[in-house]
C-alpha cells in the first residue's frame, strides 16, 4: 500500500508516496487542477494507496474529487499536524512526506470531511453572519457621525420607522450628509440580501427535523438552530455532549504536570460561527427561562459576567446536542410538553 501525502496549495501542489516501510517511491509536482490530480493519480494501481491532506484553504474540491473517483481520503488537522511533525527545515515536499509517513503510521490526526451539502449548508448561514456583520460596521458609521456632531438620537433603534424618518431631517455638513446617505443606501441594499438568504434558509431548513427540538431551547431561534445544524451536521460523530463542547472550542485549556493542573481560557479551535451563535443566544435571549437566568448569575457571582456567559453557551449547546440526538429534543425543553 502506498500512502499518499499533498501538500495543496492555490496554484501548485505537491505530491508524496511512501511505501509499508516509508521509503519514498512516488513524487510529483503539479498544478493544483483536477485534470492534472487525475493523470498523476492514474499513474498509480487502482485500489492500492490511499491520500492524505491538510484542512487547508480551498480544500473542499480536492476531498469531492477524491470521493468521486473512489480514492480513500484522509484530512489532517493543520494544528495537530503542525505539533506532531515540527522541524527545522520545512518546505512543500517535506510538508508532503509528513502527511504520508504520519498517515503511513496511523498518527495522522484526522478531521472530519464534511460532505458537499454540510459544506454548502455552511455557506449559506455564514454568509448571513457576514452580511449582519457589514450592515451592523455601517449603522456604527451612521452613530459615529452622529456623535461628532452632539447628536443623541432618543429612539432606541435609530435605524427603525421613527429613525428613518429622523436622519434625512437632521442639518449637517455636506460631507457628513453624504457619508450618512451612502451608509443607508447600502444598509437598504444589505438588508434585501439578508432576507434573500432568510428566503433560502427557510427552503433549505425549514422541514429539518431537529428544527423544532432546537427551538423549544431557550435562546434558540431560527438563525440559530439553523446554524447549529448547518456547523454540527452529523451529531452522531460525537459520542458525549462534552465532546460537542470540546470540538466547538468552548471547553478550557489544560496544562497538567504531575499533581498540578492548570485550566485556562477556552480553546477556541472549533467552529467560531458555532461558538459566536451560542454566545449570541446566552447574551441576549435567555431571559425568560428561569433555571439558565440562575445558572448565569450563579457564576458570575464567583467568575465574573463573561465567564458566565462562555458557560451559558457551553450549556446551551449541550442542550443542542441532546436535541439533535433524541427524536424527542431535550428533556429539560422537550419538543411536546407532558
Amino acid at each position: 500500500m502506498v500512502s499518499v501525502g499533498i501538500d495543496l496549495h492555490r496554484r501548485r501542489s505537491d505530491l508524496v508516496g511512501v511505501d509499508d516501510l516509508g521509503s519514498v517511491v512516488w513524487k510529483r509536482r503539479i498544478s493544483s487542477s483536477p485534470t492534472d490530480f487525475l493523470r498523476v493519480f492514474g499513474e498509480l494501481e487502482p485500489g492500492s494507496f490511499e491520500v492524505a491532506f491538510e484542512a487547508t484553504y480551498g480544500w473542499g474540491w480536492l476531498a469531492d474529487l477524491l470521493d468521486d473517483v473512489g480514492i480513500p481520503a484522509h484530512m489532517s488537522h493543520p494544528l495537530a499536524t503542525r505539533a506532531i511533525a515540527s522541524a527545522r527545515v520545512k518546505n512543500d515536499t517535506i510538508d508532503a512526506t509528513t502527511l504520508a509517513q504520519l498517515l503511513r503510521t496511523h498518527l495522522l490526526p484526522e478531521a472530519w470531511i464534511a460532505p458537499p451539502e454540510a459544506r454548502e449548508a455552511r455557506r449559506l448561514v455564514r454568509s448571513r453572519a457576514a452580511l449582519v456583520r457589514i450592515r451592523s460596521r455601517l449603522r456604527c458609521q451612521v452613530h459615529a457621525v452622529l456623535a461628532d456632531h452632539g447628536i443623541t438620537p432618543e429612539m432606541s433603534d435609530l435605524f427603525g420607522v421613527a429613525g428613518r424618518r429622523l436622519l434625512p431631517q437632521l442639518e449637517l455638513p455636506p460631507l457628513s450628509r453624504h457619508r450618512i446617505d451612502g451608509c443607508l443606501r447600502l444598509i437598504d441594499a444589505l438588508t434585501i440580501e439578508v432576507e434573500s438568504v432568510d428566503g433560502e434558509m427557510k427552503a433549505v431548513f425549514g422541514k429539518h427535523p431537529a428544527l423544532p427540538r432546537l427551538m423549544r431551547i431557550p435562546g434558540i431561534g431560527f438563525v440559530a438552530a439553523a446554524t447549529v445544524i448547518a456547523e454540527v451536521w452529523d451529531v452522531s460523530r460525537f459520542h458525549r455532549a462534552d465532546q460537542l463542547c470540546s470540538w466547538a472550542g468552548l471547553t478550557p485549556t489544560e496544562r497538567s504536570s504531575a499533581e498540578h493542573t492548570r485550566r485556562g481560557h477556552i480553546s477556541k479551535q472549533g467552529s467560531r460561527w458555532l461558538r459566536w451563535i451560542l454566545v449570541e443566544a446566552a447574551t441576549n435571549h435567555t431571559g425568560r427561562a428561569p433555571d439558565l437566568r440562575q445558572f448565569e448569575a450563579r457564576i458570575a457571582r464567583r467568575r465574573g459576567l463573561k465567564i458566565a456567559r462562555l458557560a451559558l453557551a457551553r450549556r446551551l449547546l449541550c442542550l443542542c446536542f441532546y436535541a439533535l440526538r433524541d427524536p424527542a429534543g431535550c428533556a429539560a425543553y422537550p419538543l411536546a410538553a407532558a
